[in-house]
């Protein structure tokens, strides 16, 4: 077989079929900025140099992704919470907006278009498009507009307003929604070519399932099928085998397994439905020896891979500042090494 380009690898992938190899979607984000030799506020302060950091990343690594995402928190940025830098890790979001339930009821969403730190992705979006001649899928990101609330009103806050004030939570999820859909389908306009939709909340590590199906669930499930392209339902480590057949009654395409789980379980619980996204410990990886490195993925191929429907990539969605350079390196490699269909 031809080696593939990285946008038919994948789209073969969900359609079902078996490409040349397992498509290896490396979700770095901060080690951009380590490459190009200044901090990781200056590095997400300029589109430019994500767009840099993001064609650097995937000449080393041969992955078949470009990732417009730049941090969880630039959403509750859009809001007027203050984000928070660090010299090792991603950026946080602040103090909440909602210091009180009743707070939920001044609060406004903002406007995509208006907004200056989206704005920057939306630009390193076109950029990526551009520079990748559409042989490189582009991945944008966005908030579920049950999970935004976490920083929007704090968990604690988050967690009452599950409980005990159903009218506000119905007006905050409301406003989220129409904010999602305004900004993954403006991720796609730019250049986009399929979402991650960020959900941790949702998964029964977090909430029981039979609280987020009276909760959130009809919320996921709209705003999915207001977005004009592909969505991974992605649950940022946690758990989501118990909302496999929930999340294939979804406009979503794929979702992703978390360390936690057995990769094949949930790949056997999708059933050819949706295409599986995992496994491999991202807060591990901090520790792996090259070596180890190189039998984790060579596992998790051999689990998951047979058939298609999979592609290899971390659990959360994101690549710590403290994984080595070396450990990614394995990684490449194993994945060409062992990832080749037909599978050995």
């Amino acid at each position: 077989m031809r080696a593939m380009t990285s946008a038919e690898r994948v789209g073969t992938v969900l359609r079902g079929g078996e490409p040349d190899r397992v498509p290896w979607l490396l979700l770095v984000t901060l080690h951009g900025a380590r490459e190009l030799g200044v901090s990781i506020e200056e590095y997400f302060s300029d589109p430019e140099r994500v767009v840099e950091g993001q064609l650097r990343m995937r000449r080393r690594y041969r992955h078949d992704c470009l990732y417009g995402f730049f941090h969880a928190a630039i959403e509750a940025e859009a809001w007027g919470v203050e984000v928070l830098y660090r010299d090792d890790g991603p950026p946080n979001a602040g103090a909440p907006l909602a210091r009180r339930l009743d707070d939920v009821l001044r609060l406004e969403a903002p406007r995509v278009r208006d907004s200056a730190c989206l704005r920057k992705v939306l630009s390193a979006l076109v950029a990526l498009k551009a520079r990748s001649g559409g042989d490189v899928p582009v991945i944008g990101v966005a908030l579920s507009p049950y999970s935004l609330p976490v920083m929007q009103l704090g968990f604690e806050r988050y967690l009452e307003l599950l409980h005990e004030r159903r009218d506000l939570l119905a007006r905050l999820l409301a406003m989220n929604e129409e904010f999602c859909v305004e900004w993954a389908n403006a991720q796609l306009d730019a250049g986009a070519d399929a979402l991650a939709y960020f959900d941790p909340v949702a998964s029964p590590s977090i909430v029981p399932r039979e609280l987020y199906m009276a909760t959130g669930f009809d919320t996921d499930r709209r705003t999915l099928s207001r977005i004009r392209g592909p969505a991974v339902f992605h649950f940022a480590s946690a758990r989501g085998l118990p909302l496999v057949d929930d999340v294939a009654s979804t406009k979503a395409v794929a979702l992703t397994a978390s360390a936690l789980e057995d990769v094949g379980a949930v790949k056997a619980a999708c059933d050819g439905r949706l295409t599986v996204v995992g496994n491999l410990n991202a807060l591990e990886m901090r520790r792996w020896t090259p070596e180890e490195a190189e039998t984790r993925v060579k596992s998790t191929i051999a689990k998951a891979a047979p058939g298609g429907r999979f592609m290899l990539g971390d659990n959360h969605g994101e690549i710590p500042w403290q994984v080595p350079e070396s450990v990614l390196d394995a990684i490449a490699g194993a994945v060409e090494r062992h990832g080749r269909y037909p599978l050995e």
